[in-house]
């Protein structure tokens, strides 16, 4: 792994002991499914992780497949609250430590409660984003799962 492409995910899956596969993808669009269609891997295995504002004041964090719309009203059970809404971008970087298109579930600032959509389930190995725009890494959802303290739930 070249040096400049290590990221505060990628150093974290390796304090972990967490095998990964780093995958450099074509930047000419900022979109998950271009990013899947890049790097060659089916778009229902690569994740965009959205992080939203809760009706608690809180926010939590959302994986869901790449040509997936996060359902509001899954997400709110999911999290057992009553609603969500997606986060302002403005917001991102302050909260998350991380820009649009290059957020990522692993590394934030806080650790928030986060749900994977449950189709993950049926993949051995899953690809979001690595914390930069133009990398992604793919992990077995189990291991991200743990990591973060994630569950799974429908969320599309």
């Amino acid at each position: 792994m070249d040096k400049l492409q290590k990221t505060n995910v990628i150093r974290i899956l390796e304090q972990h002991n967490i095998a990964y596969t780093a995958h450099p993808y074509d930047t000419a669009q900022l979109d998950a499914t271009h990013a899947a269609d890049s790097i060659g891997v089916p778009r229902a295995r690569l994740f965009k992780t959205l992080v939203t504002d809760t009706a608690d004041k809180g926010h939590a964090v959302f994986l869901v497949p790449s040509e997936g719309t996060l359902d509001l009203k899954r997400a709110a059970r999911a999290a057992s609250v009553k609603s969500v809404s997606m986060l302002p971008q403005k917001q991102l970087l302050p909260l998350t430590g991380y820009i649009h298109g290059g957020c990522s579930p692993i590394g934030m600032k806080k650790l928030f409660p986060t749900f994977v959509d449950e189709s993950a389930a049926t993949y051995d190995r899953i690809l979001f984003s690595a914390g930069r725009i133009g990398l992604m890494v793919e992990v077995a959802p189990a291991d991200l799962l743990a990591l973060v303290g994630a569950s799974y739930a429908p969320l599309t």
